[in-house]
């Protein structure tokens, strides 16, 4: 909802002002007229350092605006003040952002950061997908191993959608293909296709593997 951007994205600015108006009319009538505007400004500033603005991150990733997400996440100035399941989401967004700036190391850093906060609703919801991340990046790194435990890891965590799901079973395929473990690369693969995506990169994915699938051994 639009009032409710705005009112995330000014909260700080909104709670000054509710301090400066509570402080002058506290110091013209009393402290009880007053309360409910220093109520309401410390709401808006705790919620601002407490929360963070992680609605606005996620809308601009969501709409391909990766400057504008980046913009909002370098104005958290103080991250360690985030409670800890919006702290997960920071550094996970902070991960993706990396990921899509090339900086695997720096990605890598940020989604082990925000495995390691570990519990809570929102952490347990993108253990999986940040699992998936780090076996993927692994994977680029050569370390399979590595990534194949990660990756069955994040399957077993819960991926959100069919995307996520069809990614993950790619890879086993393909970790499954080096392996020359061919009747599970196939196992693997229909597993993939099962799940219908339609990301134009796990669409082509698909299309290059089945073209070659049918001819290997088992």
């Amino acid at each position: 909802m639009k009032w409710m951007t705005l009112f995330i994205k000014y909260r700080l600015w909104l709670g000054l002002v509710m301090l400066a108006l509570a402080v002058f009319v506290n110091y013209q009538t009393s402290f009880w007229p007053s309360f409910i505007l220093y109520f309401i400004g410390a709401i808006c500033i705790l919620g601002h350092f407490l929360l963070g603005p992680m609605r606005l991150i996620q809308g601009y990733m969501e709409e391909g605006d990766i400057e504008g997400a980046k913009k909002v996440v370098n104005s958290i100035l103080f991250p360690g003040l985030l409670i800890k399941p919006m702290r997960s989401v920071y550094y996970t967004l902070k991960g993706n952002l990396a990921m899509a700036d090339q900086d695997l190391d720096a990605a890598e850093k940020h989604m082990r950061k925000s495995l390691s906060l570990g519990g809570g609703a929102l952490t347990k919801q993108a253990e999986g997908p940040n699992k998936l991340q780090l076996g993927m990046l692994s994977m680029q790194k050569g370390n399979m191993k590595e990534g194949e435990s990660l990756i069955r890891q994040a399957i077993r965590a819960g991926l959100p959608d069919s995307e996520n799901n069809a990614a993950a079973y790619l890879q086993l395929c393909s970790i499954m293909m080096n392996k020359r473990e061919f009747r599970m690369a196939k196992q693997y693969f229909q597993k993939a296709k099962s799940f219908k995506a339609t990301t134009p990169q796990i669409v082509d994915q698909i299309k290059q593997i089945e073209k070659y699938i049918g001819r290997m051994p088992g």
